[in-house]
């Protein structure tokens, strides 16, 4: 019996979905292998299967390993974290709160992954500080900058595949910080629920203080505490967040941090087997197997058949408000195994011909779609953030389900009401 390329993809996914909530073997492998078994399926070219490898996230991952690495073996990152802990007190929710703030602002005009890489060193060197678990703060840490990347156009890539949609269809496109009003409830929400409720469902992770460190590059603690190299590592990476920050079109985010990172291998900060030895390859090996699964889920066609099948479901005349949730979720249930961006691009199109065919303005319809898009919190694949801080927070793919999945359904909620009131029907 012959089964389309879609059929095959859906068949792997659902695999992949059970191995990695069971983790009846490691995340890597079974991303590796859903990778690999579409490429001997044919669902993929075989050429592409480990393309994932060369992906310029990859290698950002790796550099910002590094710099985390040179940040502990200064003992930078010891002292930084001193300093906040001094500041802020070292209490569990103090901490939470200002981590999700800093991430969330700087999210909001920056990468969503660089933040998170540039901040989880710094963040594993305050809770050594405070003597708390890096896993309290560093999923807290991952959710906030997808928190921020809604608050503007330029924050993540589905805000603005949604304002070409509306373009391409000589629609009026929203506006730079328009997406703000929807964006800056969805932090505030997203900061109370981590600090209040989500806080309930994270792992105690008592005993993993070394694991994150050595994950972040400490490998046991600080090996130089020259105040000259502290300076150096300090420096750059400052520089590389700036940089980072301002989006320069010749200095994309990953040749930023890997110049970064050789420069403090140059400069002695970090030497070149420390520099090997902190890049967490779980990380790096789910992220790259991921990525592909992600291109047969959107070429073959499996994405667009899960979305005509709910949008059948709703019948000839779906209401506006149900039209809005069902693409919701659709968007936010696609992501959190493909990109945002193929999420977005894949059912911004479909969103605007049924806000059509029924008569309905498409801004409430697209918004929602975007914003959904950027909801990936019940897995750790979902987005690179949460997949940066896997191994350093000695996270399972369940321990993003427990608090990501209820934070989820809050949005969707509150999003299906509160958009048409910003972008009546």
């Amino acid at each position: 019996m012959d089964f389309s390329p879609a059929v095959l993809t859906l068949f792997v996914l659902g695999v992949m979905a059970i191995l990695f909530a069971t983790e009846l073997i490691p995340l890597a492998l079974t991303a590796m292998g859903g990778a690999m078994t579409l490429g001997l399926l044919g669902v993929i070219p075989a050429r592409t299967v480990f393309s994932g490898l060369s992906n310029s996230t990859v290698v950002l991952f790796a550099a910002m390993f590094v710099i985390g690495a040179a940040m502990f073996n200064t003992g930078l990152a010891p002292w930084l974290g001193n300093l906040v802990v001094r500041l802020c007190g070292s209490g569990e929710k103090s901490l939470m709160f200002g981590t999700m703030l800093i991430a969330a602002v700087l999210s909001s005009i920056s990468s969503n992954t660089g933040t998170t890489a540039a901040l989880m060193p710094v963040i594993i060197g305050i809770c050594s500080a405070a003597h708390i678990s890096p896993t309290r703060q560093l999923m807290p840490l991952a959710f906030a900058a997808g928190f921020g990347g809604t608050i503007t156009l330029v924050g993540t890539p589905p805000n603005i595949i949604a304002n070409g949609a509306l373009a391409a269809a000589s629609l009026t496109p929203f506006g730079f910080f328009e997406f703000a009003k929807i964006g800056i409830p969805l932090t505030i929400i997203g900061i109370v629920y981590m600090m209040f409720i989500g806080t309930k469902f994270l792992p105690k992770g008592d005993a993993d203080a070394r694991k994150a460190e050595e994950a972040a590059g400490s490998a046991g603690g600080p090996k130089s505490k020259s105040p000259r190299k502290m300076w150096i590592t300090g420096l750059t990476l400052v520089l590389v967040i700036i940089v980072m920050a301002l989006d320069i079109k010749r200095v994309p985010l990953e040749l930023a941090a890997g110049l970064g990172a050789a420069f403090l291998v140059l400069t002695g900060c970090i030497k070149e087997q420390e520099a090997y030895h902190s890049i967490d390859w779980e990380t790096i090996f789910l992220f790259a197997g991921m990525m592909p699964v992600a291109m047969a889920l959107d070429k073959s066609g499996a994405g667009k058949l899960i979305a005509d099948s709910v949008i059948g479901m709703m019948g000839s005349a779906p209401s506006p408000y149900l039209l809005t949730a069902v693409l919701f979720t659709l968007s936010a249930g696609l992501t959190q195994f493909m990109s945002n961006t193929a999420s977005a691009a894949l059912l911004c199109p479909i969103g605007l011909f049924i806000a059509d065919e029924i008569g309905v303005s498409p801004h409430a319809v697209i918004m929602a779609v975007a914003i959904a898009a950027s909801c990936a919190f019940a897995t750790p694949v979902g987005t690179p953030p949460n997949t940066l801080v896997l191994g350093a927070g000695n996270y399972h793919f369940m321990d993003y389900v427990k608090p990501g999945l209820p934070l989820v359904l809050i949005y969707l909620v509150f999003c299906t009401f509160y958009i048409p009131l910003i972008w009546p029907f």
